[in-house]
């Protein structure tokens, strides 16, 4: 892996830690998140709920406010589809939850991967409509490329609204009312704080503008509502969906993770007890992305995610302990799957992929809900592109991950005539191909590969943010970093260059994969650290070696103490 290192002007950094009257640390690792000035640090460091912007903004969002307050208005009958993922999920809560408070008593239903596949299908629709023909049909995290679906369901007299943040393969809906800032319309200032938004970004906002109309309107109801209450929902949505934590994502994360931390959900209370994410201690995004996430998903990708939007929103603590627990079964068992098709994966990789840039893997007996994690897995283990299928009848569906520098969505733009369909972000994307195509779809993602990234796929890259002396790892930098939370993408957790350490005793290996390791700062204190599955990677003592570490509190017996948590080492070249 390669260490690279960017620093800002000296001039600049100085300049900056002056005028903010914070540490030249913090002011380097602020200049290189562009905020360059007074101003934007004080919004950066504070991020307050009253910059958000307008709702309204947003392109088709008065229409759909709109016709929310007429289904309030008149009592309509309202069925709500969501996606199977985090975000789905939440966003499902979170707007059932608030049509719930207008006395409306919306019907929801989450597609089955196994029976409806992903989004806005037929069959997911037809299963909604079991319950009888609603007023209105509200589509969340899907819809925004479903013409043939949306006209079906305005055939038969049906309302609808999409409300999606996935990008457009096709001309916008020619029916219902969409909103999705990556479409058609000018969002003005606002643009990239609004494309960045994931879905339940987008129904905080639709939320937003329809307590503004209901508000004017002196709606009792709409003014004893506190939306900030739903920020909790918004975070984990947010962070599970992996979009940029900049602008508006970042202040509704930061301020949602304190709401999560004392959430009055029975239902999270109860994930987060059977996750271990304990009560009185400061909430992550590590944890939502590793222990309430994978538990959320896990409904989803294994059985019916509809589960969890019903512990979401229960106010039972019986039935929210047992609905837990069950989310908590089916993670093992999805941990179990996924660890399997992760060695066999890895198996095909160094028998028959070894020199491939861009690699597709296919197993029958893979499961098709569990291989968007092997993806990410074998994609950072080998860097390189990869695109993991299980068995669907007669599709091969799965999920592909990227690497940098290679767009995923314009590589498998060459690759459309092979796929049945296809759709996603440019680092992550779901896939479906008739197995009789997969022989050509193998072969022409590996050519698409290699010509948008020339010859080699670029080496792994690991970027210093900033070189520290060890004397500077102290409870005030930690403080200090504190105001850069929540750590995400294009908001990254710093890692820091720590020159000429010396490890004075050999590091101690724990559970045959990770070690335990400490040295001195120049005035006789220790630093504590681990290394997470790097026991075939350890220092040998007394060695002079450089460090690239991020800066963690380890939580035990009551005590916060100072960690650093190893994620790299080179013989020191000082």
């Amino acid at each position: 892996m390669r260490w690279t290192y960017k620093p800002p002007p000296t001039a600049k950094v100085e300049a900056l830690s002056l005028s903010v009257n914070v540490s030249q640390i913090l002011a380097e690792l602020l200049l290189c998140r562009d905020v360059s000035n007074e101003a934007m640090a004080e919004q950066y460091l504070e991020p307050a709920l009253a910059s958000l912007h307008d709702p309204f903004l947003l392109p088709n969002l008065a229409l759909a406010a709109t016709r929310l307050r007429q289904a309030i208005a008149q009592e309509e009958s309202v069925i709500v589809l969501g996606d199977y993922d985090v975000d789905g999920v939440s966003s499902t809560t979170l707007l059932v939850g608030i049509l719930r408070r207008f006395g409306l008593k919306p019907h929801f239903v989450v597609p089955r991967r196994a029976e409806d596949g992903y989004g806005l299908s037929r069959s997911a629709i037809d299963r909604a409509l079991e319950v009888g023909k609603p007023d209105l049909f509200i589509a969340l995290d899907c819809g925004t490329n479903s013409h043939e679906e949306v006209a079906y369901l305005m055939e038969q007299g049906i309302d609808v609204i999409v409300i999606d943040h996935h990008r457009s393969k096709d001309a916008t809906l020619a029916q219902g009312i969409l909103v999705n800032p990556h479409v058609d319309g000018e969002l003005g200032m606002v643009a990239d704080e609004y494309r960045n938004l994931c879905t339940v970004g987008l129904v905080f906002k639709l939320v937003h503008g329809l307590l503004k109309q209901l508000r004017e309107e002196d709606h009792p109801v709409a003014h004893a509502i506190k939306l900030r209450d739903d920020l909790d929902l918004v975070a984990m949505g947010t962070l599970a969906d992996l979009v940029p934590l900049v602008g508006e994502n970042r202040t509704l994360a930061k301020h949602g993770l304190r709401v999560l931390e004392n959430t009055k959900r029975p239902g999270l209370k109860a994930l987060m007890k059977i996750a271990g994410v304990r009560p009185g201690q400061s909430i992550t995004p590590s944890d939502v992305s590793f222990r309430l996430g994978p538990r959320i998903n896990a409904s989803g990708r294994l059985a019916d995610a509809a589960l969890s939007v019903e512990l979401m929103l229960s106010d039972n603590a019986v039935f929210s302990a047992a609905t837990a627990q069950q989310l908590d079964d089916f993670n093992r068992e999805r941990q179990e799957i996924e660890r399997k098709i992760t060695e066999e994966a890895e198996e095909l990789i160094e028998q028959s992929f070894s020199q491939s840039q861009g690699i597709v893997l296919y197993n029958e007996n893979w499961h098709p809900g569990v291989v968007g994690i092997v993806a990410g897995r074998v994609t950072r283990k080998y860097n390189r592109p990869c695109i993991v299928l299980g068995n669907d009848i007669t599709l091969a569906k799965g999920s592909g991950r990227s690497v940098n520098g290679i767009n995923l969505v314009e590589v498998l733009g060459t690759c459309s005539d092979h796929l049945e369909s296809w759709g996603g972000h440019p680092m992550a994307v779901g896939v479906a191909v008739e197995k009789s195509k997969l022989a050509g779809f193998t072969e022409r993602f590996a050519e698409a590969v290699r010509e948008f990234a020339g010859h080699e796929i670029i080496e792994a890259e690991l970027e210093i943010s900033a070189w520290i002396t060890p004397d500077m790892i102290c409870e005030r930098l930690m403080n200090e970093l504190e105001k850069l939370h929540p750590f995400g993408q294009a908001n990254p957790e710093p890692v820091f260059g720590v020159r000429g350490a010396i490890f004075k005793q050999r590091p101690e290996i724990f559970k045959g994969l990770h070690f335990r390791f400490w040295f001195e700062d120049g005035a006789g204190q220790r630093l504590h650290g681990v290394a997470w599955k790097m026991a075939d990677h350890v220092p040998n003592p007394r060695e002079k070696v450089d460090l690239a570490v991020k800066l963690t509190w380890n939580h035990f017996n009551g005590r916060k103490l100072l960690q650093l948590e190893l994620i790299d080492w080179r013989l020191s070249q000082s």
